[in-house]
């Protein structure tokens, strides 16, 4: 079972996004679940949404308290909420932020973990430059699937088509994809890093 955990604020989408990403997993003959852990519900209070894949039925029904992969919509939470509590070393780390991660503070955090397997990607600036708007969900999809391997990005762009439509649902796929290839020339650029 794969585990993700998306963290952001009210308004962002993460419940949204927690369920594009189990509709992509279906459409790929898998299991999914997703769900929300609200706090307060109101724009801007910090949001937690979950979503697991596997090959089988997923009978669990608790929260995700020990992600593969975490998701950070809003990168003003990692001074003010746990969002990586129970992430592995071998996890998956994916912040929406056009800084380092030593710039946000983390960088103890993301060099204890592989460095294949951490990025930042400015999903809200691709959001305003295709969407006209700071939507980052369906965009750091995209590069989830990349980074994480374990989505195609079709599929996440027939996710999107599931909860959006016209002109709206194209713009955030054509956003999402190029996330994807961001953190494509990302992790490219890294692996020549390490194997030099």
């Amino acid at each position: 079972m794969f585990q993700t955990r998306i963290h952001g604020r009210g308004g962002q989408g993460v419940v949204t996004a927690a369920e594009m990403l189990s509709i992509a997993a279906f459409l790929e003959n898998r299991h999914a679940q997703a769900f929300p852990n609200f706090g307060s519900e109101r724009t801007g209070a910090p949001v937690v949404a979950f979503c697991r894949m596997d090959d089988k039925e997923i009978r669990l029904r608790e929260p995700v308290m020990a992600p593969d992969a975490v998701l950070i919509q809003d990168p003003t939470l990692l001074q003010q909420v746990d969002v990586f509590q129970g992430l592995r070393q071998d996890g998956f780390m994916l912040i929406n932020s056009a800084r380092s991660f030593e710039a946000l503070g983390i960088g103890d955090i993301a060099r204890n973990m592989n460095p294949l397997r951490c990025v930042c990607v400015p999903a809200t600036e691709l959001a305003l430059r295709f969407l006209g708007r700071p939507m980052p969900n369906a965009v750091l999809l995209g590069a989830f699937a990349r980074l994480s391997g374990r989505l195609a990005v079709d599929s996440v762009a027939a996710a999107v088509r599931t909860k959006f439509s016209g002109v709206v649902a194209e713009k955030n796929i054509t956003a999402a994809r190029a996330a994807f290839d961001e953190v494509d020339r990302q992790l490219t650029q890294q692996a020549g890093v390490t194997h030099s």
